[in-house]
């Protein structure tokens, strides 16, 4: 039977034993507002794995029901399935997805209206060919990510590994694998399910995985199997045999947890996630492993974390849709107003009208309700499902430049900035709190051993003595790390002479209470550390003489002063963000039994034995080390007798085998043993600033960013951080809030946020990663502010997802920063270009844009509105139909895009020069309401121009034959091109930043209507599509006749367009409809009859009337 043991001596993946580096293993714990975890809660129920026994898992009470009567297996197969779509579902599901939008289904609901006859004025093909452009460009977006996931899957189903069949290990596909299966993988293999570890090539069935296709960490980690796995199971033969049952948790998405149970021969051993290899994972410096499968498929927990992550809105996102519905409601009343106005008109005059008679009997009500629709179809452009695609390509776009952006770039670690997102880059111009880790993200994370109290006496490198300023020589140690520097002689000479146990005791403890791995490589030991302060104690301790040599599942051999001693390990207390200490309990070659533990002043201090000695001088020595910035732990040990590590270790086997709260019972019996600790000492870590860190954040501050630090340090080390970092400077008032704890109470949390708020800079000690979280949700929930987190480790990750943005720093902690983040980059100082550059950019662009675009389509829209008055409210439309369908499309689309693209006020040196640039993001003042209405009524204006002046032209023209030119298709034409000369000329005195694009934009989209206008107009077109291009019929209003087209444009525009002679007199439109003109017939209608009439036919809505 295997020794007890805590954990097995592997170390925790994401957590570390350092008060800055805490790690929340409870992230399914909600917060309050918004702070919960993704984590799904892992069910304590028993779920049953026969090894080597497929048909078990097929009996009865292993069946769910699907689908009415129909059962499977609750055991998943091992293949995937990532794709979404089949050649049979995709275009239903693809439809289905993109109509679940309300725009899409809106301009959906719009083009249903068109079909109907009564209530069409404009053609189909309007409202179809950019809803099928929308939808398309979509749907063959979603067709190349869909075929990328199905040839993945393909590939990855296929992959071939070693599956135990019929007693022989045989080749098998991924896809065939099942549930207690037994399975061999070799070096540099894919995992390719969750599996148990059973045995290795390596000693002590030791398994090195590489995790970068889990958490995107690169540095190898390290699994254990168990100790009586290991001693009975190399053989195929013995693998064969093997029949245990293992008991564990239901499958969920926890990547740091698992447990479990494995009974085999009467015995009961405890599982954890150290047991455990997940798929996704890569075998390396491992010739061969064999495994159980515990989860395949879709049950492995990196497809259980393949959900969808909790999706952000920007402000703006939110502000947008408010005036969409703004839209919409005015889109409502103005339908309303005209269709009442139709009614009125037709009373009056529209059923005097003998020519306007459309030979139907609907009552006037009936013909404003059906007006209404028409209005509605007419007036839909004013939200135009441009819109939101523009908004897409632009975020793309800001997107690609922050990638792309050199100097965002670290090239000692070949590390781009990245946008992980292509949805929040505006909101980086809004940023009013930004909350950030201080280990690794302000600080470098690379952590030197400076100072060290031992016995009340304190050692390192001090200020008053200079001559002590030369690095110690380690030539005398042949483990000596070179790289390592020390300068207090007086330390390495106390070692030497061997005379001073305490410190012999200190360096001890630092080689033995770890969890680093080793390994040799040219003749040189090189240490696997689960932290960067895990590895410099141990390496400190190395150069001191106690180097750590190797370990086994019960043993740990260092060599103490060239001599080699093996320690056998009885158990293993492993670090968490609650105990915030870490012990092991060690048998020594004597016989002795001891349990060394290093942590957190606060924890150790309340488990000191009342005869301890030292505790003053070395909580003198604490503040000191705090005040110089430097990262403390306080080391101590108890001697145990072996019995009552034999009643400990049998309450401690009994918790390790529950099922049910587990880590709860674990923690339980720990408190047991750790307590009457004997006080040795406390070490000092050195964690430099990051370059540029002051000067970030002066510039951040400068810029209206509040900045809070969150930290699991001592007030005492994070108010000098402050300092070094410019967060706090002397002309500040520094104000301390001892133990503030309200956090869980309701009603302090206001108080508690206002104070804090009314700080130019706040720092939070001794927080934990939940607390971190909450403090963010407060601010975002009381003070409705725009909030960024930054960190760089796994404790950061809550708060990274907490906040409106969240930015990981791919440092020293690997990256699980990195995978929850929106935005990633190497350094803290690239910050101030994310936000005073980037961030205020694209917030500048994108508001500009919006702007513009209501603008250019109330100007666009609103004419219909002025031609309305003249056409009886019928709703006919004032230009022609395909102006209508390209205008959004073609010919004003480019111009704005590009402003929202490219568009810049200052450069970006002005703009990190000038932080205070950055003010206007933070108050919104560059699109809100006020701005929606400031476009709004620009729109009105315009469309006033563009509809008048071209009227009162027409109103008094004649021409060389004595005829007046002022038609239908004339007037459209000279509206439609007014209107695209002064939104292209508005869009560039709007543009600050010329670039040959931009120029090539405007002139381009002018020269793209011409020239459609020109094929449209053309007698050529309507000849060959006579049904689709009616307007001119041929006429002498075609634009092919003469003069020449750029005279003809010039003249349209001047409103003076002259009639040839030598062709043949237009028809009037009523004589489409076979109407006949009557002398007196323009009298009778009150005015001169130069119309068309609508797409349904009906007279009374089909002309336009110049009085």
């Amino acid at each position: 039977m295997s020794r007890p043991r805590a954990t097995a001596a592997a170390p925790n993946d994401e957590e570390m034993p350092y008060s800055d580096d805490e790690t929340d293993d409870e992230l399914d714990d909600e917060l309050d507002e918004g702070s919960e975890s993704e984590a799904d809660e892992p069910q304590e129920a028993d779920r049953p794995v026969k090894a080597n026994d497929r048909a078990y898992h097929q009996l009865p009470e292993f069946k769910k029901k699907v689908f009415l009567c129909i059962k499977k297996s609750r055991y998943s197969g091992n293949a995937i399935k990532t794709y979404k779509y089949n050649v049979i579902t995709f275009l239903p599901l693809n439809l289905y997805e993109q109509f679940k939008r309300v725009a899409n289904i809106y301009f959906l609901a719009l083009l249903i209206l068109q079909i109907i006859p009564d209530i069409s004025t404009l053609p189909w093909y309007t409202t179809l060919i950019p809803l099928v452009i929308v939808l398309g460009i979509t749907a063959i977006k979603d067709l190349i990510d869909d075929l990328a996931r199905h040839r993945m899957d393909k590939e990855v189903n296929n992959r071939k590994c070693e599956v135990l069949l019929d007693g022989r290990f045989k080749e098998s596909r991924w896809m065939d694998i099942q549930v207690g299966d037994v399975v061999r993988i070799k070096k540099n293999d894919f995992i390719p399910a969750d599996i148990l570890l059973l045995s290795s090539s390596e000693p002590n069935s030791l398994c090195y995985v590489e995790t970068a296709e889990l958490d995107g960490e690169t540095n190898l980690k390290f699994k254990m199997g168990l100790r009586v796995t290991d001693e009975r199971l190399q053989e195929e033969r013995e693998l064969a045999q093997f029949n245990a049952l293992i008991e564990c948790e239901e499958p969920n998405n926890r990547l740091d947890k698992f447990t479990g149970t494995m009974l085999w021969d009467g015995d009961r051993y405890p599982l954890e996630l150290d047991n455990m290899l997940l798929r996704g994972c890569k075998i390396r410096n491992t010739d061969v492993c064999h495994g159980l499968v515990i989860f395949a498929g879709a049950d492995t927990k990196i497809m259980r974390n393949g959900g969808k992550t909790r999706f952000k809105r920007t402000k703006i996102d939110e502000l947008m849709n408010y005036m969409v519905y703004t839209i919409f409601a005015l889109l409502i009343l103005v339908s309303a107003g005209l269709a009442i106005g139709h009614s009125f008109w037709y009373n009056d005059i529209g059923v005097n009208a003998w020519y306007l008679n459309d030979g139907k009997s609907h009552t006037t009500a009936y013909r404003g309700f059906l007006s209404f629709w028409g209005y509605i179809i007419v007036l839909n452009t004013m939200v135009p499902i441009s819109l939101y695609v523009s908004v897409e390509v632009i975020r793309l776009g800001q997107s690609k430049f922050i990638n792309w952006d050199l100097q965002m770039y670290y090239s000692e670690k070949d590390t781009p900035a990245k946008s992980r997102t292509t949805t929040l880059n505006e909101q980086l111009g809004q940023i009013q709190y930004i909350f950030s880790d201080k280990t690794g993200t302000l600080t470098q994370n690379i952590m030197q051993f400076k100072k060290c109290t031992i016995a009340g006496r304190s050692y390192g490198a001090s200020r008053h003595f200079k001559l002590c300023w030369f690095p110690v020589d380690w030539t005398w140690n042949r483990h000596a790390d070179r790289k390592f520097q020390f300068v207090d002689h007086f330390l390495v000479a106390n070692i030497k002479s061997k005379k001073d146990k305490d410190v012999l005791e200190f360096f001890k403890l630092l080689s033995l209470c770890h969890t680093v791995m080793v390994e040799s490589k040219d003749g040189e030991l090189v240490y696997q550390a689960a932290s960067p302060d895990e590895g410099a104690l141990v390496t400190a301790a190395r150069n001191f003489g106690f180097v750590f040599l190797s370990r086994t599942q019960d043993t740990i051999t260092v060599s103490e002063m060239g001599q080699e001693a093996t320690y056998e390990m009885l158990a293993l207390l492993d670090f968490n963000s609650d105990r915030k200490r870490m012990s092991i309990i060690l048998k020594f070659p004597d016989g002795r039994i001891r349990l060394y533990c290093k942590g957190a002043d606060t924890v150790i201090y309340e488990r000191l034995s009342p005869n301890t000695r030292h505790k003053e001088t070395t909580q003198t020595a604490l503040d000191i080390f705090a005040n110089e910035t430097l990262r403390t732990l306080c080391l101590c040990y108890k001697d145990i007798s072996a019995s009552e590590f034999e009643a400990w270790s049998r309450r401690h086997k009994e918790a390790q085998l529950n099922m049910v709260d587990r880590e709860a019972a674990l923690d339980r019996v720990y408190e047991d043993i750790e307590k009457d600790l004997m006080l040795i000492g406390a070490t000092a870590i050195e964690d430099k600033l990051q370059d540029g860190v002051p000067e970030t954040i002066a510039n951040l501050a400068k810029a209206g960013i509040k900045i809070w630090v969150l930290t699991g340090d001592k007030k005492e080390t994070a108010e000098n951080i402050g300092y070094s970092c410019q967060l706090l400077t002397d002309k500040m008032q520094i104000h301390y809030g001892e133990d503030v704890n309200v956090l869980d109470l309701f009603v302090l949390q206001v108080d508690f946020v206002n104070m804090a708020c009314e700080c130019e800079a706040v720092i939070c000690c001794r927080v934990t990663p939940k607390q971190k979280a909450n403090v963010v949700s407060l601010v975002k929930k009381y003070k409705k502010a725009v909030t960024l987190s930054i960190g760089d480790g796994a404790n950061d990750v809550n708060m990274i997802k907490t906040a409106d943005i969240g930015v990981g720093i791919s440092g020293q902690e690997g990256m699980q920063a990195v995978m929850s983040s929106d935005y990633a980059f190497a350094q803290f100082c690239y910050l101030q270009r994310l936000l005073l550059v980037h961030g205020r950019w694209s917030y500048i662009r994108m508001c500009k844009f919006l702007r513009f675009f209501f603008f250019k389509n109330f100007a666009f829209t609103l004419v219909h509105f002025w031609y309305s008055f003249f056409n009886g409210y019928s709703s006919q439309t004032a230009y022609e139909d395909w102006f209508i369908t390209l205008y959004n499309l073609a010919y004003s689309s480019l111009p704005v895009l590009l402003v929202g693209l490219l568009d810049q006020d200052v450069n970006d040196d002005l703009s990190l020069k000038v932080p205070t640039l950055y003010l206007p993001g933070q108050q919104g003042t560059l699109f809100n309401y006020k701005n929606f209405f400031i476009s709004l009524f620009h729109g009105i204006f315009v469309s006033l121009i563009i509809f008048f002046i071209p009227y009162g032209a027409f109103l008094q023209t004649m021409g060389q034959d004595g005829e007046a030119p002022s038609d239908y298709q004339s007037f459209a034409v000279v509206t439609a091109s007014s209107l695209i000369f002064v939104v292209n000329l508005q869009i560039s005195l709007d543009t600050l930043y010329w670039t040959f694009v931009s120029c090539f934009a405007v002139l381009g989209s002018i020269a793209i209507y011409f020239g459609i206008m020109f094929d449209i107009h053309s007698a050529g077109i309507h000849v060959i599509f006579p049904s689709v291009f009616t307007f001119t019929e041929g006429r002498a209003l075609s634009l092919h006749a003469k003069p020449t087209f750029p005279p003809l444009c010039l003249r349209l525009l001047a409103h003076a367009r002259l009639r040839q002679p030598h062709l043949e007199r237009p028809e009037h439109p009523a004589a489409r409809d076979g109407a006949r003109r009557r002398p007196g017939e323009e009298e009778a209608a009150g005015g001169r009859l130069i119309g068309r009439p609508s797409r349904s036919g009906a007279a009374a809505r089909g002309f336009y009337f110049c009085r």
